[in-house]
């Protein structure tokens, strides 16, 4: 199976954070980690990651930090990515809010076109 891990940038988000978080864990296939690199927010948002993450026993997959200066937009999922394990990665942003299939539906192309290039080479 394919190990997926998402990379969530945020930062002063704690007006939408919680909503997409959500709908990361409802996934229909559920991802095998979620990285959240926080921007230096000076609103609630970490606060309401780490307890969200406490709330829903997420401790052991589900990872926040927040940066020691703000590095802007790009820098912040940068480090978000560097400390991902997984094959494939989801970008998202604080305010997404993911159809429930999406993780489902991406992992389903994946394995096509695997296949398909798997044929290929064996004709």
């Amino acid at each position: 199976m394919i190990r997926t891990s998402v990379a969530m940038a945020t930062y002063n988000g704690a007006e939408y954070v919680v909503e997409q978080l959500e709908s990361i864990r409802t996934q229909s296939m559920p991802v095998d980690e979620v990285i959240i690199h926080d921007d230096r927010s000076t609103d609630d948002t970490v606060a309401i990651v780490e307890k969200y993450i406490r709330e829903h026993g997420l401790e052991r997959t589900w990872k926040v930090s927040q940066n020691p200066k703000n590095l802007g937009y790009a820098a912040n999922f940068i480090g978000a990515v560097k400390e991902t394990e997984g094959e494939y990665i989801f970008f998202c942003d604080q305010d997404d809010i993911w159809v429930p299939d999406r993780v489902e539906a991406m992992a389903a192309r994946v394995s096509f076109f695997r296949q398909a290039r798997a044929s290929r080479a064996m004709s």
